[in-house]
């Protein structure tokens, strides 16, 4: 089983996004500081500012979310899925791309995190 943490800008945002909208379910919240959400074999960390992963580093560098690493939720049906996540206004980085492997797309949780959404061929 792979763990995963994400920074976010609220943890509340984030549960709903993951429970709602991509199908993880809530093992465990502890306020507004993090939240545990699991996925199949995927384990997710939701890490608010009030989060120790959110602390200064020794160079004064804070850490925040966003950027590309992301990681990959398969689903049946692509389609449904976007037509899902637009009616609940989240914002996409890409249109599909379409591989030999299969088609694929990235949405962002509230905080600006990627999220790769994958339909195998």
């Amino acid at each position: 089983m792979a763990t995963v943490r994400y920074l976010v800008n609220d943890v509340d945002a984030a549960v709903a996004f993951y429970v709602e909208g991509l199908g993880f379910e809530l093992a465990q919240q502890f306020g507004p500081a993090m939240a545990i959400l699991k996925r199949d074999d995927l384990t997710l960390w939701v890490a608010g500012p009030a989060a120790s992963a959110a602390r200064p580093m020794p160079d004064g560098r804070r850490p925040q979310p966003g950027g590309w690493n992301r990681f990959v939720v398969e689903v049946d049906d692509i389609e449904a899925r976007i037509a899902a996540l637009k009616a609940r206004d989240v914002a996409f980085r890409n249109e599909i791309v379409a591989g030999p492997g299969g088609r694929q797309i990235l949405c962002e949780d509230p905080s600006g995190n990627a999220v790769e959404l994958f339909q195998p061929a």
